[in-house]
């Protein structure tokens, strides 16, 4: 396995996932009606028009259920393809690949599904001057594989997660008991990286005062959203968050903000339509 995310066991994955799908008996369909020494011949293909993500992900389940497996990858993940592009051809112990067919097209699916959407929004926005970002919306377990997606789609990770940014949000000012107060301990705790959630605009300049380095501007619309951005002035990055849809984030990326946070492209990208079909030679 040469594919590889920082902070992600591809490996474990693969273990974990195969472990479910087998349980202790195993795949009884495939030994029970498919020759020991069968061969597999067979492609996998896209039957809509997609941004691929995952097919590492996939040659990983069927090389550690057959390590002699012969695939042929036709694309490369962040490709656009149109519906019925081919993916990738392989060849290998029948047994084997029809054990690992499910793992694999479910990894396949879910990270096209996310990719596609995401390359929508990031063609809508395109010529604003705006960024994508992801969120930590992710299903539990699977974010790195997730924002991968994103990133495959053209988007920009936001935080990997709690460790890597400060981001204080509603709760967290209303524990402290204003902006200021909250801010001025994330600095004064030396983190160099404070993102401020703000959903009015009179709270932007005491966030700035206190130190904040990034303002999340949360469901403001675009007229609200000029004014924030006139007022922060380019003195530290603008986000726009929150209800965020594909018919509305050109207007939001037109208002001048450097980023535009979705939730919903790891939230609620569909699943890609990608199958695996036996071709006998």
């Amino acid at each position: 396995m040469t594919f590889t995310l920082d902070r992600f066991n591809l490996p474990a994955f693969i273990a974990a996932t195969l472990a479910e799908d087998l349980g202790e008996a195993g795949d009884i369909t495939s030994d029970a009606v498919i020759p020991a020494d069968a061969i597999f011949t067979g492609v996998m293909d896209s039957r809509d028009a997609v941004t691929v993500a995952g097919l590492p992900i996939a040659e990983a389940f069927f090389r550690v259920l057959d390590p002699d497996v012969e695939i042929e990858l036709l694309v490369q993940d962040g490709d656009s393809v149109s519906a019925g592009t081919e993916l990738m051809r392989l060849k290998g112990r029948a047994r084997a690949m029809l054990t690992a067919e499910r793992s694999a097209l479910n990894s396949v699916q879910h990270l096209t599904g996310i990719a596609t959407m995401t390359r929508q929004y990031v063609d809508q926005i395109a010529g604003t001057g705006a960024t994508l970002l992801d969120t930590r919306k992710t299903i539990p377990g699977l974010r790195m594989l997730e924002k991968y997606a994103t990133r495959m789609g053209g988007a920009t990770n936001h935080r990997m997660g709690l460790w890597d940014a400060a981001m204080i949000k509603d709760n967290h000012v209303a524990v402290a008991g204003s902006v200021e107060e909250a801010v001025r301990r994330a600095a004064a705790a030396g983190i160099e990286c404070i993102i401020v959630e703000v959903d009015r605009v009179d709270q932007i300049e005491p966030a700035l005062a206190a130190g904040a380095t990034h303002l999340l501007l949360d469901n403001m619309d675009p007229a609200t959203l000029r004014r924030a951005v006139t007022l922060v002035s380019e003195r530290v990055p603008t986000e726009a968050s929150g209800g965020v849809r594909l018919d509305t984030i050109r207007e939001i990326a037109q208002t001048g903000v450097t980023y535009i946070s979705v939730g919903r492209l790891t939230q609620s990208a569909p699943a890609a339509d990608v199958g695996l079909d036996f071709t006998p030679r």
